[in-house]
């Protein structure tokens, strides 16, 4: 059987190894505490349920348009206005099939066969897999936390080549939880601009912030009118929606039409139901639940923070964002891969090596998740503390 050679450069999760090994030991009857995977412990919201559960009930789980409910792209923009102030037309965003889809729609409709992407290193590893899906070739931009691991405009320009199409860069991180604020994209937008580029900002995890105001992009006039960025967003991480799979692309008016097309044959339309649920996610009393849970992620990370630290870790760069904390592991260990091994069979804890996340210094650092609750989180650093690293 042929193979498309583009699978030799897709790389696997390792942390689906460190799970694998995880569920292998809760069969035996041992208590993991799961540090690992990106997503919350809380449940969909009440209201959200509620609306799935009416829509399913009247039967009428059809097809919608390729762009998505004209309702919800609506309620999408009104979320812009209100909550950020920024004017954003329902025609500008299209549903998708979580935030990898508007990824995939945004990458399909702007890159060559060959085509350069820079993206900040560490960074979330999909998204150099799924620029060498579409043909192009991602190049690691080494962040370090002296920078708070984003990427400065005097990088970007020096990095820059003449087969460079674009910049991706994520506000909140993952995996560093690191936030760029909207002068300092915009001040990346110039540089890349300036060399008819394309600038990807990912706000999958907006409105996960601690001690700062949520912010996007597209509060920056310039920005908002760009026709060389684009915005992609999820109902994931923020709306606790994560199996719902639904995500949102803020794109350019020009370029609409041609996504479309592509958003037709690659996915028909998303989730009907979906999309129906999401409709309450923007309800006040929905966004009370989930401003009273982005309070307890910043209890978590509080908690978390101090303890990893009396344990030797290193957090040269606190986490304003998303709920992950990069710590480098150099003090304890050789190696962060085998770390992350022997924390999951010697104390029961699952953590993310830095491997995950690209090739800058990937075996100094892990990722550890605060997405489980405080008593949780003091009990594995109560683990750690026991293994006398």
């Amino acid at each position: 059987m042929h193979r498309s050679t583009r699978l030799d450069d897709i790389q696997p999760f390792h942390v689906m190894e460190l799970l694998r090994r995880a569920r292998e030991l809760e069969a035996q009857g041992h208590d993991i505490i799961h540090m690992e995977v990106g997503e919350p412990d809380f449940p969909t919201p009440q209201p959200v349920i509620d609306a799935a559960t009416r829509f399913i009930a009247g039967g009428d789980v059809h097809y919608t348009a390729g762009l998505g409910l004209p309702s919800l792209r609506e309620a999408i923009a009104r979320f812009y206005q209100d909550r950020f102030g920024a004017d954003v037309a329902p025609e500008r965003i299209i549903v998708t099939s979580g935030a990898s889809g508007a990824l995939m729609l945004a990458l399909a409709a702007t890159t060559e066969p060959g085509d350069e992407w820079l993206l900040p290193d560490p960074g979330y590893p999909s998204n150099r897999h799924l620029v060498r899906s579409f043909e192009g070739r991602a190049r690691g931009l080494p962040v370090e936390a002296t920078s708070r691991y984003q990427p400065t405009p005097a990088q970007v320009e020096a990095a820059w080549s003449g087969r460079c199409r674009g910049l991706m860069v994520a506000t909140p991180s993952n995996p560093t939880g690191t936030l760029l604020d909207v002068d300092e994209i915009a001040a990346l937008h110039a540089v890349v601009h300036a060399r008819n580029g394309v600038l990807i900002v990912d706000e999958i995890y907006q409105g996960l912030s601690y001690g700062v105001e949520a912010t996007t992009a597209l509060a920056h006039p310039a920005l908002n009118a760009a026709d060389d960025v684009f915005v992609v967003n999820s109902f994931s991480k923020y709306f606790g929606m994560t199996g719902w799979r639904l995500g949102w692309l803020v794109a350019p008016a020009g370029i609409v039409r041609d996504i479309e097309k592509l958003a037709q044959h690659f996915f028909i339309s998303p989730s009907t139901p979906a999309q129906h649920a999401a409709l309450a996610a923007f309800r006040p009393e929905t966004v009370e639940i989930l401003e009273a849970r982005r309070h307890a992620f910043g209890e978590r990370r509080d908690t978390l923070l101090p303890a990893l630290r009396s344990l030797g870790f290193t957090v040269a760069t606190e986490p304003q964002g998303a709920f992950y904390i990069y710590a480098d592991v150099s003090k304890l260990a050789d190696d962060a891969e085998a770390l992350a091994h022997r924390l999951i069979e010697e104390a029961g804890v699952a953590a993310t090596p830095g491997l995950d996340f690209g090739h800058h210094l990937p075996r100094r650092h892990l990722r550890i998740a605060y997405t489980t609750r405080r008593e949780r989180l003091l009990e594995a650093a109560e683990r750690i503390a026991r293994l006398r690293l």
